[in-house]
């Protein structure tokens, strides 16, 4: 389960109006996280404009150095190291997200689960290479995963319990970060923004004209940059996941990288792509992978389920089915959503 510090599950175009005013938009482009950041500023104080950008991704910097595994002293990678040994300091934030990461595991019973490191590891899937592990293989890692094994002391103190286990929060922190960055945002003064973590997109208000951002969803059998919807947000947060963007091909089967970690595979469910509609960003980040991992079925029976939360789901049979709230929300492609049925009712989609 991954989508920080790697490349990203789904693009997620910003198909963006030129909107009137007498403010210039300010825009950055930087990389972090392994991916492409934009940020987008349409209103907002002049006093301290002109550093807006730069001390924004420097935000984004400081929060990568907490939350990335593969940054050497970062709390992920402390904690790691001292596996089964001592408990560790961590930020505030680090606790915060550790803690809020049980959510989801319970949700799912444990499909989601923050200690899947080392099968995220074993696998190393970095397209077009990848490990297929053996049987073997898999009896050592996979009995290391288990969410209830991270003691949480109080005080900002963390210890994961067992010798060789390792925490991975690339289902989940580029969410937490896009929160933290339009809490930033919001702190300077700035009151109409769009956040673009390498396809973890999130609205700070409206336009400044009052009108919803418009963003347009990929389609799951055309190249990137290929839209099939534009969905229109006021202060949310759009993430997606699919099979299909990350994997590699091993004697003629294709293993992509959102994993299972009761069985140690990808998972196997009919979803192709689903696409999470909420106002926190770390709820669309972990929602996304546990829909994908859950299964259709199961999937929509838990975003029915959640206050304030919208979904898309797209099936490898090519229905697609939204939640009640994006009706009237979202447009097409004509060209491309004829491949599609859309469909009202669940029991039409298979698992």
């Amino acid at each position: 389960m991954r989508k920080i510090f790697l490349l990203p599950v789904l693009i997620l175009g910003l198909l963006l109006a030129s909107c009137s005013g007498e403010q210039k938009i300010l825009t950055g482009h930087t990389f972090a996280l392994d991916t492409l950041i934009e940020l987008k500023i349409y209103a907002y104080p002049n006093m301290g404009r002109d550093s807006l950008i730069q001390d924004s991704f420097d935000r984004i910097k400081s929060l990568e150095n907490l939350l990335s595994k593969h940054v050497a002293g970062s709390d992920i990678d402390n904690l790691n190291k001292n596996a089964g040994m001592q408990p560790v300091n961590v930020s505030d934030v680090t606790y915060r997200v550790l803690h809020d990461s049980l959510y989801f595991s319970r949700l799912t019973s444990g499909l989601f689960d923050v200690t899947a490191g080392p099968l995220i590891d074993l696998w190393a899937i970095d397209p077009p290479d990848g490990h297929y592990p053996s049987k073997e293989e898999l009896g050592a890692v996979l009995p290391l995963i288990d969410y209830q094994k991270i003691a949480f002391l109080g005080d900002d103190q963390i210890a994961l319990q067992d010798k060789d286990m390792a925490i991975s929060l690339g289902a989940i922190a580029k969410g937490t970060i896009a929160d933290e960055m339009k809490a930033y945002l919001l702190s300077r003064g700035v009151t109409s923004a769009l956040i673009n973590l390498g396809g973890n997109v999130l609205a700070v208000g409206l336009k400044p004209d009052g009108s919803s951002f418009v963003i347009g969803i990929q389609d799951p059998d055309s190249p990137r940059g290929v839209y099939l919807l534009s969905l229109q947000i006021e202060d949310e947060s759009v993430v997606s996941s699919g099979d299909y963007e990350r994997y590699f091909e091993y004697e003629g089967n294709i293993y992509h990288h959102i994993l299972n970690p009761k069985t140690g595979f990808p998972a196997q469910t009919n979803i192709k792509q689903v696409t999470i509609v909420t106002a926190n960003s770390q709820t669309a980040d972990g929602l996304s992978t546990s829909v994908l991992l859950l299964g259709v079925q199961k999937g929509i029976q838990l975003i029915e389920s959640l206050e304030g939360v919208e979904a898309i789901f797209i099936t490898k049979d090519h229905y697609i089915y939204f939640t009640s709230g994006l009706h009237g929300r979202f447009d097409a492609q004509e060209d491309l959503i004829q491949n599609y049925t859309i469909t009202d009712r669940p029991t039409d989609l298979k698992n």
